[in-house]
Parts: C-alpha cells; sequence; structure tokens
C-alpha cells in the first residue's frame, strides 16, 4: 500500500508511513512487518466508515471544530457564520459516516487520476 503510493500523492514516504503506522494502531488497518511488510485492509476494516480515519488522524476538535476556530459560544444564540455553516458541517459528518474504507479504496482504484494535482 506504501510502496509507490508516496509520490502519487505526493506526500514523503516517511510521512505516509507514520500515518499507516497510527491507523494500525487503532486497527483501521493491519499492517505485516520486515521488510517486505505493508499494509492492507481485512474484511472487518473495510467495514469501518471514513469518519473513523478523520478522528484517529485529526482527533475530536477536528470534527467538533467551531467556524473559523472561533471559541464556542451559547448554543441557543448561535452567530451567523455558524447559521450560515451549520447545514453543510451536518452534510459533512452525514457523508464521512456514511462511506467505508471499501468505498474509498474502490474510488481511488477506478479514478486514476485521484491525487494528481
Amino acid at each position: 500500500m506504501v510502496k509507490g503510493s508516496y509520490s502519487t500523492m505526493h506526500v514523503s514516504e516517511a510521512y505516509l508511513g507514520k500515518l499507516l503506522q497510527e491507523l494500525s494502531r487503532h486497527n483501521i488497518i493491519s499492517s505485516i512487518r520486515g521488510p517486505k511488510g505493508d499494509f492492507f485492509l481485512t474484511d472487518e476494516e473495510q467495514k469501518q466508515f471514513i469518519l473513523d480515519i478523520v478522528r484517529i488522524i485529526d482527533g475530536e476538535k477536528r470534527i467538533n471544530f467551531y467556524v473559523l476556530g472561533i471559541s464556542q459560544r451559547n448554543i441557543s444564540s448561535p452567530c451567523m457564520l455558524h447559521e450560515m455553516v451549520g447545514p453543510s458541517k451536518s452534510n459533512i459528518l452525514k457523508i464521512l459516516t456514511s462511506i467505508t474504507n471499501y468505498d474509498l479504496f474502490h474510488y481511488i482504484k477506478k479514478a486514476d487520476v485521484f491525487f494528481y494535482y
């Protein structure tokens, strides 16, 4: 999974390896150690949602962010930005909880230009 992927994604091999190790520690993906080692998805891991990856890589703060990083205000009187962005954030969270690792993996395999920019 790592070999060759890092250059396609325009990240360093070390960076991608650390991300994948972190996901492996949290049982999002599996790994085989050693010179011929690699990362892979078991049948059970393929059923996990993309939101799980976001939680592990970016933490709960990323998921529960408040608009523009402004500290949370009284929810009974949200600011104008909260009212405008809130529905979009809800939609994004719905999407992240509906797409599985399997869905994303197979989409990337079909979309040849996914990582090009």
